[in-house]
């Protein structure tokens, strides 16, 4: 296959796959603001806080889920369906015992955890541990959901990752209205309904990859060599995943020791945004992540650089074009949305959105990296400098400071992380660091101080809706001519517009 052809690939994936964004996240955030009043500002809190400490376990899933994702797309890229046959097989054995772990882990020391440290009022501690045991069996689903998942993506069949995904969210939807008539303990029902969504889903994804893909059928063997190769890859992605979820889940458990469940509820509201919002570049990045390992497979190092390069650039412009009016508008957007807004949702907002746009232009950074498959000292220096996020937050919730100080320090870390990065690829895939900050860096960094001025003056001399219509267009039309003009090198413009003109023309007939 060419490079036109991959990249037309790409757009038409990126294509199915925002369209499953649009309305998943359309859905996602009607049904918080629903959950938010039905259950209300403390049982919300509980939610999370419970949920984040079962995702305390999400290191072992999250780390033979990038080892799954990378030896499927390698495999692919080698073009040997028996080794991919073999790959799914073996991770699949492999994230059923991570689900088994789990099981353990989670009703052993997860559950004395919930009933002797975490802040939750005496008369809902009942309620939380019926959600607690709720939460261990969806996340349990999830994990054995990963091999067909990590499979959809490595084929490049986004058309059924989206329409799957949509699925989810309207099933989702349909469980909020079931939550909002029935009138049994709110909280309780939304852990059931929540797991029985996560059930059918497993089964839809179980369905479609056994029919589709003669690979995707799962047959118990033992291969010793083969579960070497994905342990020593997912043992060094562990510690890497150890510091990412001790960052997430870590700093929310704090936060509730220290502030108590309210304080809860606002994380969970920005989580919900950062995640709306982030999916407008993870549907890029998963289009092309699967390009960047089979590139590399099949060492095409142009197209693997040229990829990187690419992808860092636009991820962020993505996310820029909706991060912008949301940042100057946080308090409006929060206030429509949700009516009843917890306090320091707007901050943690706003925090998040900023870590997650640095974490957009590194993220093809480290996929690269996992393409290769020589990770262990990355994993470790990245897992140190992520560690940081806990002692460091403790320090400022124990100094008296506000809660989004703990925000404040992953922001700065991720920050550090992202100029390590660049520091790090340059001999391991010879990563030209000039040429990454000319043709990366600056013109991000022009684009972001050219695009807001304009946004800014607009909401300081409009108020209420006027104020954010106004903000948003003008967001939007200074974030186009920025990236258009300062932020496209000229071949990306003639591919732009000829992208333009073809779909133009296809439309007229």
């Amino acid at each position: 296959m060419t490079q036109t052809e991959n990249i037309q690939r790409i757009t038409r994936n990126t294509l199915l796959l925002y369209f499953r964004m649009i309305l998943t996240m359309g859905v996602s955030l009607y049904t918080s603001r629903i959950v938010l009043l039905t259950l209300g500002i403390d049982d919300y809190g509980i939610f999370n806080i419970v949920g984040g400490i079962v995702a305390l376990f999400s290191f072992l899933n999250n780390a033979m889920s990038t080892a799954t994702q990378r030896f499927l797309n390698f495999e692919l890229g080698g073009g040997d369906d028996n080794e991919v046959k073999r790959v799914f097989s073996m991770s699949m054995t492999a994230h059923i015992s991570i689900a088994l772990l789990v099981i353990v882990l989670g009703e052993s020391v997860g559950l004395w955890f919930l009933n002797n440290h975490l802040n939750i009022p005496a008369e809902r501690v009942a309620a939380a541990n019926w959600v607690y045991h709720f939460s261990i069996l969806t996340f349990c689903i999830q994990i054995i959901r990963v091999p067909y998942n990590a499979s959809i993506i490595a084929y490049e069949k986004m058309s059924f990752y989206a329409y799957i995904s949509i699925a989810e969210v309207l099933l989702k939807l349909l469980s909020v209205f079931l939550l909002v008539y029935f009138g049994w303990d709110k909280l309780k029902l939304f852990s059931i309904l929540t797991f029985i969504v996560i059930l059918i889903t497993l089964a839809l994804y179980k369905v479609y990859c056994n029919k589709v893909f003669t690979t995707c059928r799962y047959t118990f063997f033992w291969d010793a060599p083969l579960y070497k190769k994905l342990m020593s890859f997912s043992g060094w992605s562990l510690f890497g995943s150890i510091a990412n979820v001790s960052a997430q889940q870590g700093l929310n458990i704090m936060l509730n020791i220290f502030w108590g469940v309210a304080v809860n509820a606002a994380m969970g509201i920005a989580t919900q945004v950062s995640t709306a919002v982030y999916s407008f570049v993870s549907n890029f990045q998963t289009a092309f992540n699967p390009q960047i390992v089979k590139s590399y497979a099949s060492n095409d190092r142009n197209y693997f650089m040229s990829l990187i390069f690419q992808s860092s650039k636009f991820s962020y412009f993505l996310l820029f074009f909706l991060a912008l009016p949301i940042l100057i508008c946080t308090d409006f957007i929060l206030k429509v949305w949700l009516q009843v807004v917890p306090e320091y949702s707007a901050s943690f907002c706003r925090l998040i959105i900023i870590y997650l746009l640095i974490d957009a232009i590194s993220a093809p950074l480290w996929m690269s990296v996992q393409a290769t498959g020589k990770i262990k000292i990355y994993q470790m220096l990245m897992g140190s400098m992520i560690f940081l996020n806990l002692p460091l937050a403790y320090l400022i919730l124990k100094l008296g400071f506000q809660p989004s100080g703990v925000l404040v320090v992953r922001v700065l870390i991720n920050l550090m992380a992202f100029c390590t990065r660049i520091l790090y690829l340059r001999p391991k895939i010879g990563l030209p660091v000039k040429r990454y900050i000319t043709d990366v860096i600056v013109p991000v960094t022009l684009v972001t101080l050219a695009a807001m001025p304009l946004p800014i003056l607009v909401n300081e001399y409009f108020s209420s809706w006027s104020g954010f219509i106004g903000t948003a267009v003008a967001a939007v039309v200074s974030t186009i001519l920025g990236v258009f003009f300062i932020g496209m090198k000229k071949y990306e413009k003639e591919f732009f517009n000829q992208l333009v003109l073809n779909k133009l023309r296809q439309f007229r007939r």
